[in-house]
């Protein structure tokens, strides 16, 4: 018994390593949902803090932001009216690391968080979440026909440095077209 009460609490702690902890709050107008958190965001506890991570610099670009945040200020973006969270809230190296399994998994307790905070729009960064999440093989980027728990949705590129798929400027074309949409 001692022994797995031992075992059990190693992994209490590693369930609890390398998690990124959301900064959210009721009916904000966009919560940025990033895929899961990388390693160096977990570790240093604030969102998008990876050196080649774009994401605060493309906020700022596409007009979400009248100056670009540094992660460790992560937590002001709620001054705007926007919002962070993970799909998957295990931390990897690289979101293909994922398995389908942990998607699954992960879908009742971000329903659970949208249904509670009720934002305007989710802004899915990369496909891999919102296909996951829906079942889908093939989307567009963009705005979806889908709606989530009563929020509209958008894909966007993520802006991970390991996207080289996308140019800044790609992400910030992109990302302006969100938030031009948006506008009311």
């Amino acid at each position: 018994m001692k022994q797995r009460r031992a075992n059990h609490s190693v992994l209490s702690a590693l369930i609890h390593v390398n998690m990124l902890t959301d900064i959210i709050s009721p009916n904000l107008k966009v919560i940025f949902c990033g895929i899961n958190p990388g390693l160096k965001s977990a570790d240093d506890g604030h969102h998008f803090s990876g050196r080649s991570n774009r994401f605060w610099k493309v906020l700022h670009q596409s007009g979400f932001t009248p100056h670009e945040i540094e992660a460790v200020q992560d937590t002001s973006i709620l001054d705007f009216g926007y919002g962070l969270t993970t799909a998957v809230a295990r931390a990897t190296s690289r979101a293909d690391e994922l398995s389908t399994h942990e998607f699954d998994y992960a879908l009742e307790s971000f329903t659970a968080k949208i249904n509670e905070f009720q934002p305007k729009y989710i802004a899915f960064l990369g496909k891999a979440a919102y296909k996951a999440f829906y079942k889908k093989k093939d989307i567009l980027w963009g705005e979806q026909s889908e709606d989530f728990c009563g929020a509209r949705v958008w894909v966007l590129p993520n802006t991970s440095g390991l996207n080289r798929g996308f140019s800044l400027g790609d992400l910030v074309t992109s990302y302006k077209d969100f938030y031009q949409a948006i506008q009311e």
